[in-house]
C-alpha cells in the first residue's frame, strides 16, 4: 500500500536535465541579469530564459538539448489540427523565476572565483580582459567535475537545482510564478534593411571606448559607402565616434541597401556587454522600423549556444519636446523685446 508521497514521487517530472558544470549556465545567464526576473520555457529541444526592461529591452538565452549530458521531458505532444479536442498552440511549459536567485545558487561552489568577482551587473566593463575572453569555459576556468541536475515536477511546482562538487551535495528549490507570456518585441524578418556579422570582441572594443564619456544615447549609422559601418555617442560630457570604414575586413557579413541610422539608449545596449565579451561571433540586423537585434555566438562544451538581445529605437518623449519648444519661444520673445 503506498502513500500519497509516495505516489508524488512516482509522478515522473515534466523536466529533468544534467549538466556538466553550473559554471557554464552561469556564464550565460549572467548576460541577461539586466532583470530581476526571467521566464522560461521548456520545450523538447531545450531551455530558453528570457527578460525584459519596460517593453524597450529584451535578451533572451537558449541553451539547446545538445549542450546537456542528460535531457528528458514529459512535455505531452501538440494535438493535430484535426483532432476532435481544440488544439493547444502551445504546451510547453512556461514561468517566472527570480533570476537573481537562480544566479546565486549557480555559482555556490564559485562564488570566490576571481572571474565570478570581476563581473558586475551594472558594469559589465569591469570583467576580465580579453585574453581570457576565449578562455571562459576552459577547464581551467571551470574548476574541477561538478554535476548540476535541474527539474521541473509538474505546473506550479518549484524548479530545482541539485549540484554536486568533490562529494557535496547542495539542493535548492527555486519558487515558480505564473505569468501571461510576454510579448516578444516585434522584429520584421521580411524588411531587414542592414546585417553584419563581425567578431563581438571588437563590438565590445567599441562599447568600452564610448562609455568613458558617459553617454546617454547610441547612433548606429551603416551605409553602402564609407564609413561603412559607425557607432557614435552623446551625453553631457560630449560626444565621440567609432567607424569601421578603414576595418572594412573585419566585418565578415555586410549587407547594406541604403544608409541606415537609428538612435538608442546607451544604458541598454551596454547592459549586453557581458555577451559582447565572452562571445565569439555577433550577428547584428536592423528592420525599417529601427528595431535593432544583436545574436551573440558563445562557444560552449558541446557546441555554441545563443545569447540575443533586441532594443526598440529611442524616441524623444513629448515632454522634452514640449520643453524645447518652450524654451525656443522664450528666446525669441527675449529677442523681439
Amino acid at each position: 500500500m503506498s502513500t500519497n508521497g509516495d505516489t508524488q514521487l512516482d509522478i515522473p517530472p515534466l523536466f529533468k536535465a544534467i549538466s556538466s558544470t553550473a559554471r557554464q549556465l552561469f556564464q550565460l545567464l549572467n548576460c541577461i541579469r539586466f532583470a530581476p526576473k526571467a521566464h522560461i520555457r521548456i520545450s523538447p529541444d531545450g531551455l530558453q530564459f528570457s527578460v525584459d526592461e519596460s517593453r524597450v529591452m529584451q535578451g533572451v538565452v537558449w541553451l539547446d538539448k545538445k549542450l546537456f549530458t542528460s535531457y528528458t521531458t514529459t512535455i505531452p505532444p501538440t494535438p493535430e489540427p484535426g483532432d476532435e479536442e481544440d488544439p493547444d498552440p502551445d504546451t510547453n511549459p512556461t514561468f517566472q523565476i527570480s533570476l537573481t536567485s537562480l544566479l546565486e545558487t549557480l555559482q555556490i561552489f564559485d562564488s570566490s572565483s576571481p572571474q565570478t568577482r570581476t563581473t558586475h551587473p551594472t558594469d559589465p566593463y569591469t570583467s576580465v580582459t580579453h585574453r581570457d575572453r576565449n578562455h571562459a569555459f576552459s577547464n581551467a576556468s571551470l574548476g574541477m567535475s561538478s554535476l548540476c541536475r535541474l527539474s521541473y515536477l509538474s505546473p506550479g511546482s518549484p524548479f530545482s537545482i541539485i549540484l554536486e562538487e568533490a562529494g557535496v551535495v547542495t539542493t535548492c528549490s527555486l519558487n515558480t510564478y505564473a505569468f501571461e507570456n510576454a510579448a516578444d518585441i516585434p522584429f520584421d524578418n521580411s524588411a531587414v534593411k542592414v546585417k553584419i556579422i563581425l567578431p563581438s570582441r571588437h563590438l565590445h572594443d567599441a562599447i568600452t571606448e564610448l562609455s568613458s564619456t558617459s553617454p546617454s544615447t547610441l547612433t548606429l549609422t551603416c551605409s553602402p559607402h564609407t564609413p561603412y559601418f559607425s557607432l557614435s555617442s552623446s551625453g553631457a560630457l560630449g560626444s565621440a565616434t567609432i567607424d569601421f570604414s578603414k576595418g572594412r575586413d573585419l566585418l565578415e557579413t555586410f549587407t547594406v541597401q541604403e544608409r541606415w541610422s537609428q538612435k538608442y539608449k546607451f544604458e541598454h545596449v551596454r547592459a549586453a556587454g557581458e555577451a559582447m565579451r565572452i562571445a565569439s561571433k555577433v550577428s547584428l540586423r536592423g528592420d525599417e522600423q529601427g528595431v535593432l537585434s544583436l545574436q551573440f555566438m558563445v562557444e560552449v562544451e558541446g557546441g555554441a549556444a545563443f545569447v540575443s538581445f533586441k532594443f526598440v529605437p529611442y524616441l524623444q518623449d513629448d515632454d522634452e519636446l514640449g520643453d524645447s519648444e518652450g524654451s525656443d519661444g522664450s528666446e525669441q520673445a527675449e529677442e523681439e523685446g
